[in-house]
């Protein structure tokens, strides 16, 4: 069967895209227009307004709390360097993100921000005539600047003031006065300073004027705390803050290594261990001297030995009267008499008037007669034995662990039931003393030092609270990320809002769909465009004229005389549209 369609009236659509679209702009009302051009030119403003915004730079806090002076040079300097910059609503100067670093350098080169302190720049300056008080606070004014900006240093420190009080000099020394020092800090909130570190302030003070002690500067925070007061009640109570940290460091090292003994044999969370150390950090010197007698003189060993006889003959002098007859005697030697005292040489007695011996001893010679001169003889002696002497000089090393006292607690073991439940069961006795055994051996356990051990087996508490971490919705970076997001979908939102509640139906009356229209590209939809249809059929059979356009409009008279309601509605919409 073939099918032949024509158009009986109208002209064919155009070809041209404008035309088109010039047509399908008619179809609207006037209203309708106007609204459809508004939301084309706010969703092209929309586009236009994201890409801008996306590439808008992220602006970040270059510095926060400037005063008057340092943030005009500041600016200047960025507004020089082209620099783009801005002040938020706290007073903060922001600059880009990718641009922080490389301004806080470059400013930093040139001595900015100063806040608000002069240093010894001040002195640069200093004008022809002035006079020595002038320059003497000039200078105090530079000293105080400076230090103020090597305390600001520190990472915990906001901000900070020095005073100094620095009295004249005298040639008197009963009235020679010492400086003084107040520094006020200003700390980052949450943030504190340690013992050591207010040390090292007031050290730094002390050491940068001259003839100024470390207790005559004192620490302040901007709550008007006294923080120089900490090192001082430490140092008078005896504790150093190194000290403490090395108990510290030596009680967790005992506490790991028990930690890691029993690790394997009861498993995570099933034991807590606690040691406390009692660590002597007394430093003591001695020197000894002992003497030890001499128990085997056969061993010991002489110093020095002296040896003394002598031997006096009363005998008158004799003999040519002179020098030699008045000589001293020789000293005397043994043996004392050769020969015996009363005899001759021979060793006869002698007769009267015939000399009757000699005298031999002590280096003397002398002849004695039969009546006998009286002899005295002396012999002494000096021996000097060296002694044994030990001197031991011992010293005592500091830190030395005095006693040790530990305390462990196991969890009872969880074992299931016959009823398919979980229950907590004491250990047994022997394994109980083979974990007493392990944490002595462990944390080296001396009973001569005193140490103390306890080891108790025990059902831990359930806790039901968990610790939570920071919540998701509190991370910063999270927030940053929900907040380029959120821009985003709201403009995702407002887009697609304006095109399916303005554009879409507009574009549906625009460019009808072909039922709608009564007709498109197919020839039945041109020819009914036109006025009607004509369909031929096969050869010899009938050709059926349809008029869509009659079809219609019967159909539209049929509505209106059935039910006249709907048709004023209608056409009151059709008003309401076309204004």
């Amino acid at each position: 069967m073939a099918a032949t369609t024509e158009t009986t009236a109208g002209t064919a659509p155009g070809t041209n895209p404008v035309q088109r679209l010039r047509d399908a702009f008619d179809r609207l009302g006037e209203q309708q227009k106007i609204v459809f051009m508004v939301a084309i030119a706010a969703l092209f403003a929309l586009v236009v307004g994201a890409v801008l915004w996306s590439r808008q730079p992220d602006w970040k806090v270059l510095f926060s709390n400037l005063n008057e002076k340092d943030g005009g040079a500041i600016v200047a300097v960025l507004e020089q360097q082209n620099v783009p910059h801005k002040f938020n609503d706290s007073g903060s100067l922001l600059v880009p993100a990718e641009r922080v670093h490389e301004v806080r350098l470059k400013l930093a080169s040139q001595g900015l921000p100063r806040g608000g302190m002069v240093g010894f720049e001040l002195m640069e300056n200093q004008k022809f005539g002035i006079s020595q008080f002038a320059e003497q606070v000039n200078y105090q004014r530079g000293l105080e600047g400076e230090l103020a900006r090597t305390i600001h240093s520190i990472g915990s420190v906001q901000s900070a003031r020095v005073h100094l009080a620095i009295p004249k000099p005298s040639v008197f020394v009963r009235d020679e006065q010492k400086p003084t020092a107040s520094v006020l800090l200003t700390l980052y909130p949450g943030r504190s300073l340690d013992a050591s570190q207010i040390a090292g302030i007031t050290h730094l003070v002390s050491s940068s004027v001259p003839q100024l002690p470390a207790s005559n500067v004192t620490v302040i925070d901007q709550s008007g705390a006294l923080l120089s007061q900490l090192k001082s009640k430490l140092t008078e109570a005896g504790l150093d803050p190194a000290q403490i940290k090395y108990v510290r460091e030596v009680e967790d090292s005992i506490i790991k290594r028990i930690e890691e003994i029993l690790q394997p044999v009861l498993g995570d969370n099933n034991f807590k261990v606690q040691v406390a150390a009692d660590v002597d950090f007394s430093q003591t010197e001695q020197t000894a001297e002992s003497y030890r007698p001499n128990n085997t003189p056969e061993s010991t060993t002489i110093r020095s030995q002296q040896s003394n006889e002598t031997a006096n003959v009363n005998q008158a002098a004799g003999g040519v009267p002179g020098a030699l007859s008045n000589q001293p005697p020789v000293p005397a030697t043994a043996p004392l008499t050769q020969p015996p005292v009363g005899t001759t040489a021979g060793g006869q007695p002698a007769k009267p008037g015939e000399i009757q011996g000699k005298l031999d001893a002590a280096g003397i010679t002398a002849p004695l007669n039969v009546a006998g001169q009286p002899v005295s003889t002396a012999k002494t002696s000096t021996i000097n034995y060296e002694i044994d002497k030990t001197i031991r000089h011992t010293r005592q090393a500091m830190g030395s662990i005095r006693r040790l006292s530990a305390a462990v607690v196991v969890n009872h073991r969880k074992e299931t039931g016959k009823d398919g439940k979980q229950i907590t069961k004491a250990l047994p006795e022997a394994e109980m003393k083979q974990i007493n055994e392990l944490v002595r051996e462990a944390m080296g356990f001396s009973k001569e030092r005193g140490d103390t051990l306890s080891v108790a087996n025990s059902p831990f508490a359930v806790s039901e609270r968990t610790e939570a971490g920071l919540p998701v919705w509190k991370d910063p970076e999270i927030q940053a990320h929900a907040g380029d997001l959120l821009k985003y979908l709201l403009l995702l939102g407002i887009a697609a809002f304006i095109y399916l509640k303005v554009i879409q139906p507009s574009l549906k009356v625009m460019f009808p769909r072909p039922g709608e229209a009564g007709g498109a590209t197919s020839p039945e939809g041109v020819a009914g465009a036109a006025g009607h249809v004509v369909i031929a059929g096969e050869e010899g059979e009938e050709t059926v004229q349809i008029d869509q356009f009659a079809a219609k409009m019967q159909k539209a008279r049929d509505m209106s005389q059935n039910d006249p309601k709907v048709v004023a509605n209608i056409i009151k919409d059709w008003m309401g549209a076309n204004g």
